[in-house]
């Protein structure tokens, strides 16, 4: 089946991509990371859990204006639902989450959020799945986010993509936009010479799983559940960063309206 590739542009206004290996305060991944984009891409279509999904390369670019920390008090462990006489209740550390005797203890936590942000995604695969993808962008039937619940997204453009220009880059390259780069792929490191930008591992698969047979639907998971994440070393290279190169790489060019875009044949797709 033919691949195909496709353009979204979107703006969120705000954005928290939570860092798991960040305990003491919530730091935020600048740009959201494979997973993130997957999820809101099924949640898009009402394919919760659809595997195929995950077999879709993305090349994901853009950046926020600003970052921000914001403090607030999370409740940590399940949340129960219980029933007191006729009343309802929400329980948490085996206590009320509301009332004016003895709650669940709140933890309080420093997040690290984003504002004002411009992303760019182009994803790549069969056919079939991305026309489902475009036409679920292109007339959503609910509000989407990406990240957590609250963080919004608008859609600006959703576009078919063809006529990427190739070109070789022997000894450096300029990237227009903010973009992750894989450090490592199945041929080995990327070719960086200068070592100077962050690295993060970001999650690029998440499996939910009951006795080893992958979840279909919400109504299957349960305490029990296991979360199976796969993570990737990328570099997140920034506005406008020179990237010098030990060796030659691919690059496909496509310009969009006024912006141009270089992707990084072998490391840019995640």
């Amino acid at each position: 089946m033919p691949e195909k590739t496709i353009y979204i542009e979107m703006f969120q206004p705000f954005a928290q991509y939570r860092n798991p290996f960040t305990f003491y305060y919530a730091q935020t991944y600048p740009l959201p990371p494979k997973s993130t984009i997957i999820g809101m891409l099924q949640n898009a279509t009402n394919r919760y859990y659809a595997e195929e999904f995950w077999e879709v390369k993305i090349s994901i670019h853009g950046g926020f204006e600003s970052y921000f920390w914001n403090y607030q008090q999370l409740i940590k462990g399940d949340v129960e639902l219980r029933t007191k006489g006729d009343k309802p209740e929400l329980w948490n550390q085996k206590r009320p989450l509301y009332g004016s005797g003895l709650k669940s203890q709140r933890t309080p936590v420093y997040q690290q959020e984003l504002f004002n942000g411009r992303l760019y995604l182009f994803i790549r695969g069969k056919e079939k799945i991305l026309e489902e993808i475009k036409d679920a962008l292109e007339r959503p039937k609910k509000v989407l986010s990406l990240g957590r619940s609250e963080d919004i997204i608008f859609i600006r453009d959703v576009r078919e993509i063809e006529g990427f220009e190739k070109k070789e880059a022997k000894k450096n390259i300029w990237m227009t936009y903010p973009t992750y780069i894989l450090r490592k792929n199945n041929e080995g490191d990327f070719p960086i010479e200068n070592r100077q930008y962050p690295v993060y591992s970001i999650p690029v698969k998440v499996i939910f799983e009951n006795d080893g047979k992958s979840v279909r639907n919400k109504a299957e998971i349960t305490k029990s559940t296991e979360r199976k994440v796969d993570f990737k070393t990328v570099i997140h290279a920034a506005y406008r960063a020179r990237i010098y190169l030990e060796g030659p790489v691919k690059i496909e060019k496509v310009k969009i309206n006024d912006r141009t875009f270089k992707i990084i044949e072998e490391w840019g797709w995640i």
